[in-house]
């Protein structure tokens, strides 16, 4: 006699045993967006200096947790790139927590079988620690942007694959051994990557035998393998930055009135002693003025005006010189290779500590590009001769706003030094390509150039021959 067949109703039960049924069961979903405001604090890194480079060695004292991944917008190739750096980060290195701007995050969340987190930037200066970008030097530009109200900035590993690249160090298929020296930089412990011909192309030529008998870190002990070596730590290259305070006629502080592209309005700044803009050391009870920091100029233009701007220069406090000019340039080193350089701006060492001064389009052929000291204090005012009673001005290209006569815009580099807890202060600390055994003869090439002066020759074409020349 054959046994009846069970009747089961799919939607809402499942067979179990004759004469009964039980609801579904099922895996909670994994795919989830957290908030950031959940995840630990911070970790602050140190840096070392050293007797034979300019660069400074980044040292953990623990491992980093919160990572904040930007890849270039309206990229496809480049999502993909980023979801497949995330895949690979969270399954190979432990209690890593994926941070990604918002609509970044709305994105990609499907794709990923864990969950991601997410927040307005304001959030960001005290969770992240460590920021890694997917784009060209527009993309490295937003994740500074992000700390711009902030003296600390994580370190930044970028990844260049925008349309020029000359700040990005890394190519992206480097990642592996990219990521491996910075999460493990300082550590001084055994790592593992599961993809053996990676870990055999990130060791080789290097000899490990030095860390034979010196003491592990115990927070890395959960990362095993083969040691990365005492010489291993990843090279950080501080790169400064501009204080930005734009004033009134009167002498407020107007910088809340710049409009941030895109719309996302960072936390107000912690007071700062002495800041720019102010009389004497800052009080307690008042607010220190909102200070913008630029990695790369600050512009004041014309705009769609049709007349020259009429703008007053001043230096330390002493008339400098009447610009006539469709604008003028204040820009960092590391600006120097931007607008700066497409208005006649020399180029700068991102390690020399300068600030340029560079005419956009000048009525008089001897306005030259002018070099100052980086702690110097320029001002720029609007002359009351302008006929056009509005001027534009940005800051990076992310927040801009418009200036009338009598108002002055306050600017002076950033200090980048040691604290007094032996820490250091200031500046965007960008994780610098190491070159390894098989990258070329380098015989008399300082570490500290060597990728500088490969984006000149080869990105920017510094020189370059043409006609029979080539």
């Amino acid at each position: 006699m054959s046994r009846p067949r069970l009747s089961c109703r799919w939607h809402l039960t499942r067979c179990s045993r004759p004469g009964s049924t039980r609801p579904f069961s099922h895996t909670p979903r994994h795919r989830t967006i957290l908030p950031v405001s959940t995840l630990p604090s911070r970790i602050l890194p140190k840096y070392a200096e050293s007797s034979t480079s300019s660069l400074l060695s980044l040292q953990w004292p623990s491992p980093p947790r919160n990572i904040l991944i930007i890849p270039k917008l309206h990229a496809p190739h480049v999502t993909a790139s980023a979801i497949a750096f995330a895949k690979h980060i969270h399954a190979e290195y432990p209690n890593l927590h994926l941070v990604f701007e918002r609509r970044i995050a709305d994105t990609i969340h499907d794709a990923l079988p864990f969950p991601i987190y997410t927040s307005d930037p304001n959030q960001f200066p005290e969770k992240i620690d460590l920021v890694t970008t997917l784009g060209g030097d527009g993309t490295i530009l937003r994740a500074a942007s992000l700390f711009s109200l902030h003296t600390s900035v994580p370190p930044i590993l970028s990844f260049s694959m925008g349309t020029l690249g000359f700040l990005g160090e890394w190519k992206f298929d480097e990642y592996k051994r990219a990521w491996r020296e910075v999460y493990m930089s300082g550590s001084r412990v055994a790592v593992t990557d599961l993809q053996g011909p990676h870990t055999q192309f990130a060791t080789s030529g290097r000899t490990d035998g030095e860390d034979e008998g010196t003491l592990l870190n115990s927070n890395w002990e959960g990362v095993r393998g083969k040691s990365m070596g005492l010489t291993r730590s990843s090279k950080i290259l501080l790169r400064h930055r501009l204080k930005v305070g734009v004033y009134d006629a009167v002498g407020n502080n107007i910088n809340e009135q710049l409009i941030a592209l895109p719309p996302s309005e960072p936390q107000a700044p912690r007071l700062i002693s002495g800041s720019l803009g102010s009389e004497g050391p800052a009080k307690e009870e008042q607010p220190a003025p909102r200070l913008f920091h630029a990695v790369n100029e600050l512009v004041i233009h014309r705009g769609p005006n049709p007349h020259l701007a009429i703008i007053d220069v001043f230096v330390n406090n002493h008339f400098l010189t009447e610009a006539v000019a469709d604008g003028i340039l204040v820009s960092t080193p590391t600006g120097s290779t931007a607008y700066s350089l497409s208005a006649g701006g020399s180029i700068m060492h991102p390690l020399v500590k300068t600030l340029l001064i560079t005419p956009i389009c000048a009525r008089s052929l001897s306005f030259r590009p002018l070099g100052l000291p980086l702690n110097t204090k320029v001002v720029l005012k609007l002359s009351e001769k302008n006929r056009g009673r509005e001027l534009d001005v940005s800051i990076d290209g992310k927040r801009r706003a418009g200036v009338r006569i009598g108002m002055e815009i306050r600017v002076e580099g950033e200090t980048v030094g040691r604290t007094a807890d032996g820490g250091w202060a200031g500046g965007v600390p960008c994780v610098i390509r190491s070159p390894i055994k098989g990258d070329g003869e380098r015989a008399g090439i300082a570490e500290d150039d060597d990728g500088w002066v490969g984006g000149l020759i080869g990105l920017l074409k510094f020189n370059y021959p043409f006609g029979d020349g080539q």
